[in-house]
């Protein structure tokens, strides 16, 4: 598309407050991967600087940013949101060029050969370039927490839908999800309508997490405990089954448990226990540490025509 639309990367950029809020948190994004892949490369971790790159690009830039933003590109003239959209975009392939050179340095050679490295940094291999620079200014923390919400409940619903067999074409009525303070429910509402859209949803509802409607369970992660724990695993394993939902509820808000057995004290984090959840009659539950959502399954005979309209649009 950059191709057909005559993309010029020499053209002014598009100042950052200007763009719109999907292109600042891959910026965002992208500023903290430096970072972390520099810290990587100076600890002598390339596997780990190649997996943080892999995740970037895959999860991040490909299946996020670039799916979310495809009727930007497609767009008729060459305004200033479509030029922003596609200076990000270059930015990001830009820099990823520059990042991975030291492990993939064809690869990284090529891809700034063909984003126009040579010309735009003034030298002839991307092997002379500069490693690219933190900008501080760029970062978004809050930005790219509530976003990372909004791929974390889209990923939970669509593994609902796939457990049951709906196609994503096939509008569902609501998502409920727990909610376990003010401030994470403020940053689940400024990505409601991406979210909503992403998973085909009409509704999103909050309900209280001491409201009863959703009841959960905690066991302990034995691949991840099991050496950890050892003896004491039985121990922690009939003391998660005995908490009450406010227990848990306060260690979904804490981010971690404390247990003490045998005069010995033991700090478990979230990643170190699994969450899980009840169905409830004509709904699926899901969970991803301490965040929840439950979908309403039932296809009234409205929603089951706007899926096969929807079909049918598709077909043609």
């Amino acid at each position: 598309y950059a191709n057909i639309d005559g993309f010029d990367n020499h053209l002014p950029s598009v100042p950052i407050e200007k763009r719109p809020e999907i292109d600042r948190w891959i910026l965002s994004l992208l500023n903290t991967l430096i970072e972390n892949v520099k810290n990587s490369y100076e600890e002598y971790e390339p596997t780990r600087a190649g997996r943080l790159i892999q995740e970037f690009v895959m999860d991040h830039l490909s299946n996020w940013y670039v799916r979310l933003n495809r009727k930007r590109f497609w767009g008729g003239t060459m305004d200033d949101d479509k030029l922003a959209a596609y200076q990000t975009l270059h930015e990001c392939l830009l820099q990823i060029s520059k990042l991975m050179a030291p492990i993939a340095p064809f690869y990284a050679e090529k891809l700034f050969n063909d984003l126009g490295g040579y010309t735009l940094e003034n030298v002839e291999s991307v092997h002379h370039a500069l490693f690219p620079s933190y900008k501080a200014n760029f970062v978004d923390a809050a930005l790219e927490e509530r976003m990372q919400l909004a791929q974390d409940i889209t990923s939970l619903v669509l593994s609902l839908r796939r457990k049951v067999n709906i196609k994503v074409r096939q509008p569902l009525s609501k998502i409920m999800i727990p909610i376990l303070d003010k401030n994470f429910q403020t940053q689940i509402e400024k990505v409601k309508d991406i979210i909503l859209t992403e998973v085909n949803v009409k509704e999103l509802e909050f309900v209280d997490a001491n409201s009863g409607i959703i009841v959960k369970k905690i066991k302990p992660n034995f691949k991840l405990l099991g050496a950890k724990m050892g003896k004491h695993m039985k121990a922690l394993t009939n003391q998660l089954n005995n908490l009450s939902q406010q227990e848990i509820q306060q260690i979904e808000k804490q981010g971690h448990y404390v247990f003490n057995h045998e005069e010995k004290s033991f700090t478990i984090t979230l990643d170190e226990l699994e969450f899980l959840t009840q169905d409830m009659p004509g709904w699926l539950v899901a969970s991803k540490g301490a965040l929840t959502v439950a979908l309403d399954i039932t296809v009234t005979d409205e929603l089951k025509y706007e899926g096969v309209a929807r079909e049918l649009i598709n077909r043609i």
